[in-house]
């Protein structure tokens, strides 16, 4: 019992506990996400402002949700929000020059 006993107190000693690794030391571990729906919301934005895609606007505004969702609060929202503002912008000029209702791509 006393072998044990031993045993178990040094190996309680050389446990370490996991901690995750941090962002700030390796940014690399940051999910990229967010940047890459705030870029696939402005070139569908852009797409359904030039091209009168309705599709493209709406979405550009998922795209735009899905950004601001995944984001963090520490970064910086005037890209985020310039990007939710022109998929709306692209919402509305989209039916203010076609008001029908929208026609599946297909």
């Amino acid at each position: 019992m006393r072998l044990i006993c031993s045993l178990y107190c040094r190996r309680q000693n050389r446990s370490m506990h996991y901690k995750p690794p941090s962002t700030e030391t390796n940014p690399t571990m940051e999910d990229p996400t967010p940047d890459y729906m705030n870029l696939l919301g402005m070139i569908f934005s852009m797409c359904g402002l030039m091209l009168k895609l309705k599709w493209c606007a709406w979405i550009a505004v998922y795209c735009s949700f899905i950004s601001f969702a995944n984001s963090r609060s520490s970064e910086d929202t005037k890209q985020m929000m310039s990007s939710f503002m022109l998929s709306i912008s692209a919402v509305v000029m989209s039916y203010l020059q076609n008001p029908q209702p929208m026609s599946p791509p297909w």
